[in-house]
């Protein structure tokens, strides 16, 4: 029996994922990682602590399953993007990795806008949490850095780099950078020029479903495998977890409860919106595009709230039940600024409407409420992507249910929410919270075996589905008024 090997480095952690033939799960294991966040706005990892967790989570699970991993053939890669890894010759790195949500390169991203046409050719607006502006950042704070620089890679890449000992990246990754011409695939010259770079600082592209190297030989020994299995192109986290679901095909989409929220539609060509701050992506397989609106602060903004409360935030969503829905406060969710649509990483969170009676289970039903109107937004905003009535005109509407995945998934309040507030129906997949990792091992069997990525990511099974309901009058009331509220939102 052939195994594949999915491993998804997250922000909060590392997750690694055997399964076999049929994609079934036969063993997972993780390893958790932390945010250093030393000013305000900042959001730090060290690389290092990445390769760490995965060594732990990798000899935990050959440790757990012995013989499936000996059966390992292709490993694929996901991660979070955006993350700039700078590294010296010796390609080590020489700073921290500035994450996806970390906006201190805001005030960059005008001067990139007016230096190249990012918009026309990576088809997306300059914002700070992407990874040129952070590139630009160094440029000008940290100039002994930024001279040394011989390469910069993604999260994910540098553990390949770790992993194979191949610089690699694939283009869903890749044109989270800014640095890539998304139509065609390729990097640019002229969007690298922009940040004092060339292609030299860059790695070598392949496809996600390609095969981009091998495990290293004595890796492969360490873990117990009877070859050194094939290493998929893999793919940035959101375009892995579609291959998770199996939103492979034009009109295919999800819904992304995680750190960060997402509303993921693919798309047959390259579709970008850059007004509206929609990001526009090359998806994980050859042919084949996605479009995205991204919320910042999506599960993120319930943890915050479960730490001020000294409470696990699962006990913090279910005590949202016991809200009025129609007197909680309203709540911004901009905690690290925030993409689509405003594309303004100053924008900051706020409760709006507070008073004496607001007790823990109405801000805990704000929260969640409020992250489900950012989606709303985001539905707004996407380029034929979603919900035509929130819009306001006609829409190409997705060809079916969208998948939620991610922790915040779990919840069937918070899917009420989002239903109500969007329009979108809703369909929690079987085993979502394997999305990105399942995703991955995915694509290691397509680069081990040949497989097309649409033979390979059958759309998962619906554990429930979801339709807007009786809410959805509330929430389009509620949802103009915390529209109003924006300006709250700006110190």
């Amino acid at each position: 029996m052939a195994t594949y090997l999915g491993i998804d480095l997250g922000t909060s952690a590392l997750k690694a994922l055997l399964v076999d033939e049929a994609g079934a799960a036969l063993a997972q294991e993780s390893a958790a990682l932390t945010v250093q966040r030393p000013r305000p706005g900042w959001s730090e990892q060290a690389p290092d602590a990445w390769i760490a967790a995965c060594m732990a989570a990798l000899d935990a699970l050959a440790a757990r399953a012995p013989a499936a991993m000996a059966a390992v053939r292709g490993v694929g890669l996901s991660g979070q993007m955006h993350g700039a890894t700078l590294l010296g010759a010796d390609d080590r790195p020489l700073r921290p990795c500035m994450l996806w949500n970390d906006g201190r390169a805001e005030a960059h991203c005008a001067e990139l806008e007016a230096a190249a046409d990012f918009r026309g050719l990576a088809g997306n607006a300059v914002m700070a949490g992407f990874t040129a502006p952070k590139v630009a950042w160094v440029r000008a704070h940290e100039p002994e850095v930024f001279a040394r620089i011989a390469r910069v890679l993604l999260p994910k890449d540098y553990l390949r780099l770790a992993l194979t000992g191949e610089a690699v990246s694939d283009p869903s990754d890749a044109a989270g950078t800014l640095w890539l011409d998304v139509g065609a695939r390729t990097w640019s010259p002229a969007l690298l020029a922009a940040c004092g770079l060339d292609e030299a600082a860059t790695p070598r592209l392949v496809e996600g479903s390609a095969v981009s190297g091998r495990l290293r030989p004595a890796l492969a020994a360490r873990w117990g495998m009877a070859q050194a299995p094939v290493v998929a192109g893999g793919a940035g986290d959101n375009a892995a977890s579609a291959c998770g679901v199996g939103a492979v095909r034009p009109g295919e989409g999800f819904v992304s409860l995680g750190t960060s929220g997402v509303l993921f539609l693919a798309t047959a060509g390259f579709a970008p919106n850059p007004a509206r701050g929609v990001h526009a992506f090359c998806h994980a397989g050859p042919g084949l595009w996605h479009q995205m609106g991204v919320i910042l602060s999506a599960a993120d903004s319930l943890s915050w709230l479960a730490r001020a409360l000294g409470r696990p935030p699962e006990a913090v969503a279910a005590m949202a039940a016991q809200a009025d829905p129609a007197t909680a406060p309203l709540f911004l969710p901009y905690l690290s600024g925030e993409r689509t649509p405003h594309a303004d990483a100053g924008l900051r969170g706020a409760f709006v409407g507070l008073d004496h009676a607001a007790g823990p289970e109405a801000l805990a039903r704000s929260v969640m409420e409020g992250v489900a109107f950012a989606l709303a937004d985001c539905a707004e905003a996407l380029d034929g992507g979603a919900a035509g009535a929130v819009a306001g005109r006609p829409a190409r509407a997705p060809s079916g249910p969208l998948h939620a995945v991610g922790g915040g998934a779990r919840s069937d309040l918070w899917l009420r929410m989002i239903a109500d507030a969007t329009g979108l129906t809703l369909a929690r997949p079987q085993g979502a919270e394997a999305g990105a990792a399942l995703g991955a091992a995915r694509l290691g069997l397509c680069a081990a075996e040949g497989e097309a990525l649409q033979a390979v990511c059958a759309p998962a099974p619906a554990a429930e589905v979801v339709e807007p309901g009786p809410g959805a009058d509330l929430a389009a009331e509620r949802l103009a008024r915390w529209r109003a509220a924006l300006p709250a939102s700006s110190f």
